[in-house]
């Protein structure tokens, strides 16, 4: 097939479809050769065009006749020189890094890797063509009607948040039609909604659903990856989640589910992780920034840049003092926030992406550029005020306009109810807002993110019930998660039939759950509790 192809724009970048055709825009600082690459509905190749253009490092061009539903993918050429952190392989096929949808599953059967994994050198380029192996971009027409649909600007400080994962809240319920179970739709569908507006809450803060990866390991053992922490696209809505097989149908479904949430008074925070992707390190697979521009999207050893830092236990950390990867994900907040219509944001691992040369700062761009945001500064921005490098521990140290997952109020609410001495004073700075944290940088109580139990550690039924975790059913060997969880079996290990037992595990759910719910700040409910 011949395509028509004219300069185009370099702004926005991505995917961008108009009456006559689409424009395609794509950051890489060390290209010297960007094709598009077409696809047909089955992923097979049809086509490509080799974009002339690039202005400011964006590569770019209106391609005519493409319509919404389009699959397609970005193959980059340029320097392989992996000791500079150069890793461009035009052998393998790349996702958009702003693509609004994706189609297809990774096939970790197909060389995705840009090195040659065979012989174990990671600094040989890999020749082998990835593009079986590679989920598709999509190309998305936004247009929604959404029926005058609004921010409900709800008050944090009256705010009730519900955390709850999308697959998993609709799966088992059975006023959910079975063929909406695990799906955006089903999480709107009066059943869901009715639920939700039963227990009071005001918002649900909804694990990660920007599109993500299984990891090969978990597909070897016969698993997938549940919590969605692994992500691809920063701008697409997982398409697993989706209850239509329509390619990008998954993009109206969420704005679909948002909009019937509103209507129902009910706010929706995204869970996002802004800090690494799904690429790994140096021996991860090369699927899309790797590809278009590494030494951009990615924070590498400074004296050797083949390794990438790692400040998320995920093996990179995606380079926010760059100012195209902070544009990225600025724009991608604006996008959630404007075309999709969310209402706030819980930043994972927060801290990481603050983090200037190596230290969290209060000062870092980040910071700066989400406060001079005028869409931003309208939103709820919830930091998850840690990670795992030195220093990442930043509970109280977030600046103003940000609330945060209040990691000391879950410690001393579980150890001042199991008993452990010496806690009535820390108890009582919880219960009161946590002053010795927010008093005095400016920010209220209700910066304080409120918690007893979230998705990452024991349910609050596993709270009283077990003084060990039992992480043995995903065959890590219960090597995964904390070993510290200030739980407290009530004198049985795990399931009992001991009347007694089960009614002090019950009264101490209560204990918690009225705790948490009379403390200043902001109750934050784990989905299920």
């Amino acid at each position: 097939m011949s395509r028509t192809l004219l300069p185009g724009k370099p702004y926005p970048l991505g995917a961008t479809p108009g009456r006559l055709g689409t424009n395609f825009a794509v950051y890489s600082e060390i290209a010297t050769r960007v094709d598009v690459c077409f696809f047909d509905a089955d992923g097979n190749f049809t086509d490509y065009v080799t974009l002339r253009e690039h202005t400011a490092f964006v590569w770019h061009g209106f391609v005519r006749d493409v319509r919404p539903g389009q699959l397609y993918g970005f193959r980059v050429d340029g320097p392989w020189e992996p000791s500079r952190g150069l890793r461009c392989n035009f052998n393998k096929l790349l996702v958009d890094p702003y693509a609004r949808a994706i189609a297809g599953k990774v096939d970790w059967k197909v060389p995705i890797f840009g090195y040659d994994v065979k012989s174990g050198d990671t600094s040989k380029m890999d020749l082998q063509d990835s593009a079986a192996g590679v989920p598709k971009s999509v190309v998305v027409d936004g247009k929604f009607d959404w029926d005058g649909d609004e921010p409900l600007d709800t008050p944090l400080s009256d705010s009730v948040i519900y955390e709850v994962h999308v697959r998993g809240f609709s799966r088992r319920n059975p006023d959910v039609p079975e063929e909406l179970r695990g799906t955006y739709a089903g999480l709107a569908h009066e059943a869901s909604i009715d639920y939700l507006k039963r227990l009071g809450v005001t918002a649900v803060e909804l694990l990660p659903i920007h599109h993500f990866i299984d990891e090969g390991f978990l597909l070897d053992r016969g698993l997938r990856d549940y919590w969605g922490y692994n992500t691809l696209g920063f701008f697409a809505p997982m398409a697993r989640y989706s209850s239509t097989g329509e390619q990008g149908g998954q993009v109206r479904e969420f704005k679909q589910m948002v909009r019937a949430l509103h209507a129902a008074g009910i706010e929706v925070i995204l869970d996002v992780v802004y800090n690494h992707t799904c690429e790994g390190n140096h021996l991860g697979p090369m699927l899309s920034w790797k590809g278009v521009c590494n030494t951009t999207y990615y924070r590498l050893v400074a004296d050797n840049m083949q390794y990438y830092m790692d400040y998320t236990g995920t093996g990179n950390t995606l380079n926010v003092r760059h100012p195209q990867v902070l544009k990225m994900i600025m724009d991608s907040l604006r996008y959630w926030r404007t075309e999709m219509h969310v209402d706030g944001f819980r930043f994972d691992l927060a801290s990481a992406l603050a983090r200037e040369l190596h230290e969290v700062s209060k000062l870092s761009s980040f910071f700066d550029t989400i406060h001079q945001d005028p869409v931003l500064e309208q939103v709820k921005l919830i930091a998850e005020p840690w990670d795992v490098g030195d220093g990442g521990y930043q509970v109280g140290q977030f600046p103003v306009l940000w609330a945060e997952w209040n990691g000391k109020y879950r410690d001393t609410v579980r150890r001042f109810w199991k008993g452990d001495a010496g806690m009535l004073s820390d108890f009582a700075y919880r219960l009161t807002g946590s002053s010795d944290l927010y008093q005095n940088d400016g920010r209220k109580p209700y910066a304080s993110i409120n918690f007893v139990t979230a998705h990452d550690g024991f349910t609050l039924h596993d709270l009283v019930s077990y003084n060990h975790k039992h992480n043995e059913a995903n065959g890590e060997g219960n090597r995964d998660g904390s070993d510290n969880n200030d739980s407290w079996n009530m004198g049985a290990e795990g399931p009992t039939d001991n009347k007694c037992v089960r009614r002090m595990r019950e009264r101490q759910m209560r204990n918690f759950l009225a705790t948490l719910l009379f403390s200043q700040g902001v109750p934050m409910l784990s989905g299920g509790d």
